[in-house]
């Protein structure tokens, strides 16, 4: 190859990686456990570059330290599609199937987008937590990285807008409407009937004791829990609950924030006394909104493609590539 040829491909190849979409993910683990709240007053204290292990995570990328009024944030900038690598393996694992990990990257892709969009103005654009979405560091699988290169750009979209693509590890069986979580609806958000029966949370049981609840709440003396009503899917959506100081009533999604999401897998349970505890029997994990994964990895080894899958989950939406590819 020519020299001049040379140095224009070196050229081009410093635009593209400078041009690359790129997102900013604040970190949260145990250590760095918290983000920073409305107002807080917080200064960035510098920046590093290049391949970084923090608390025995590995990060590419850009790690920009924070300090605030609550302490340190590190916030991770690094390319669109290096992130999608990281979340897709956090999500799902590399050795699913093939269709159910580009179904994945394609959500992934697009709910990082939307939240940066939507959080354009801020210090970053997600956290790493299930608040959003898991990424848990770099990723340098093979079969994640074929699978998120082939469909590298692609986004899901309704009326040419990006969507906001809600999913959930186990629906038990039929996904929930928008509404009873997130009091809002979404034209390609319905609930739909699929199997994820191979999901280890398909059934479950917890035993909780009543003092833990207690103090998840902030009530003294439950004598009662029942369920007050139900959703249309048949999932939890009101409980009554009666301790020292009288009756209160509790959304069963902010129940099961209270006692933490592996605590309580889902809404969709029965209840029953134990003792000095509350039995959950249950069906699904996450809040079944928009697609499961456990289905979608059901779908794909019965010969769904990725396309197929996410049709049936966002009927109505549209793949397209992303601006600024």
């Amino acid at each position: 190859m020519r020299p001049f040829l040379i140095i224009l491909t070196i050229l081009i190849s410093i635009w593209n990686a400078d041009a690359a979409e790129t997102v900013k993910v604040l970190i949260v683990n145990d250590i760095y456990s918290k983000s920073p709240e409305k107002g807080e007053k917080i200064k960035k204290l510098g920046s590093i570059e290049g391949n970084l292990l923090v608390t025995g995570t590995r990060y590419s990328g850009n790690i920009e330290v924070w300090r605030g009024d609550n302490g340190f944030y590190l916030i991770n900038e690094l390319p669109l599609e290096e992130y999608v690598k990281g979340v897709v393996i956090a999500e799902v694992g590399p050795n699913w199937e093939m269709e159910a990990l580009k179904a994945q990257a394609v959500i992934s892709r697009t709910y990082a987008l939307y939240q940066k969009k939507t959080n354009g103005d801020s210090i970053y654009h997600l956290t790493s937590s299930v608040l959003h979405q898991v990424y848990k560091g770099s990723s340098s699988d093979i079969r994640v990285a074929y699978a998120v290169e082939g469909t590298s750009g692609e986004i899901l979209t309704f009326n040419g807008s990006t969507i906001e693509p809600f999913y959930h590890s186990t629906c038990g069986g039929k996904t929930e409407r928008p509404e009873e979580v997130f009091m809002k609806s979404y034209p390609y958000l319905r609930s739909v009937e699929s199997n994820c029966e191979t999901s280890p949370y398909w059934v479950w049981e917890r035993k909780i004791p009543l003092k833990e609840i207690e103090n998840a709440l902030k009530l003294t003396g439950i004598k009662k829990i029942t369920i007050k009503s139900y959703t249309l899917t048949k999932r939890v959506k009101e409980l009554s609950i009666v301790y020292n100081s009288g009756i209160t009533t509790l959304r069963a999604t902010d129940f099961r924030r209270a006692l933490g999401w592996s605590t309580l897998p889902s809404t969709n349970f029965t209840i029953s006394k134990d003792g000095d505890s509350i039995l959950f029997s249950g069906k699904g994990y996450g809040h079944g909104v928009g697609l499961c994964q456990w289905s979608a990895h059901q779908m794909a080894s019965e010969g769904k493609n990725y396309k197929d899958i996410l049709s049936f989950f966002y009927p109505g939406t549209t793949l397209q590539f992303y601006e600024g590819r």
